[in-house]
């Protein structure tokens, strides 16, 4: 880690590490809840073009296949609204799954990068990126699992589902910084999971309401967002295709768009965390903090 930066002032403040870096976007201190939601926007802010490169060749990527697998499906169907609706929602579920895994990993490695004071492309994000696919990989398929399970399990009865918002939070509230745990500290899934739930002790619910909040904000967001096809519709007629193409796109944007923010806010919480139960933003003379 760079050299602590100066704990007064709002977000960016502090003495910027390397010449001709983004500087330093997090400020590593302890951070108050309102940081926690805020900051990771700085951060966003501070990678703008390359994270905005990700979204958009990852969204019109998904996006492809989202198209020819629910054109298939509709040919071999002779055009059948059941099969053609149950292609198109199974493929965007499939692909906003593979693009929130994408840019998970490199969301956080460019953020991670930033804090240390560096600036990174996309190419060395992904490669970095690419050196942690098992274990990051394993981690994306236990965190599907456990909220697919969630859900469930809560959804059996109408009156429980509410719960599994807060049951979901406290389980991600635990794992919520395993991924910076992955790509910093290059240690197992299993060792990155019991790492953040050390690093996340004694906040957890803190964590599950970051969460929570997140969602709210998201929710609030795709309102608008996934109203947009229906407003095209109005004008241009509801023809099948471009109803099809419009949301299935609207759905992969957002799914993008919050992944990037959920990403920025795990770098953001890992330094939060690392400075409250091992003092990294204490400076050392003569020692860089690690």
């Amino acid at each position: 880690m760079s050299p602590a930066a100066d704990p007064a002032g709002a977000v960016g403040a502090g003495i910027d590490p390397v010449p001709g870096s983004p500087g330093t976007t997090v400020p590593i201190r302890p951070l108050t809840f309102r940081e926690l939601l805020d900051v990771p926007f700085a951060l966003i802010q501070a990678n703008i073009r390359v994270l905005a490169g990700l979204v958009v060749a990852c969204v019109l990527a998904t996006e492809a296949v989202v198209v020819a697998v629910t054109a298939g499906v509709s040919v071999l169907t002779d055009g059948s609204d059941a099969g053609t609706a149950w292609a198109a929602i199974l493929s965007t579920a499939a692909c906003a799954w593979l693009l929130r895994f994408v840019l998970r990993g490199a969301t956080v490695t460019i953020g991670l990068a930033t804090v240390t004071g560096t600036s990174i492309g996309w190419r060395t994000a992904l490669g970095r990126f690419g050196a942690r696919f098992g274990a990051l990989l394993m981690f994306q398929l236990l965190f599907t699992l456990a909220g697919v399970g969630v859900i469930v399990v809560c959804g059996m009865l109408i009156v429980t589902l509410p719960l599994a918002l807060l049951w979901l939070g406290w389980l991600r509230a635990r794992r919520w910084v395993a991924v910076p745990v992955l790509l910093v500290e290059q240690t197992s899934h299993l060792g990155a999971v019991a790492r953040s739930r050390l690093l996340v002790e004694g906040a957890d619910w803190p964590t599950a309401g970051l969460w929570i909040t997140q969602r709210a904000l998201f929710g609030l967001l795709a309102v608008p967002l996934l109203g947009i096809p229906w407003f095209l519709a109005d004008i241009t007629g509801t023809h099948r295709w471009p109803v099809i193409v419009l949301t299935t796109g609207a759905v992969l944007l957002l799914s993008a768009g919050g992944e990037v923010v959920e990403a920025s806010s795990r770098v953001v919480s890992y330094i939060d965390r690392r400075c409250r139960r091992e003092g990294l933003d204490i400076r050392i003379p003569g020692r860089e903090v690690r």
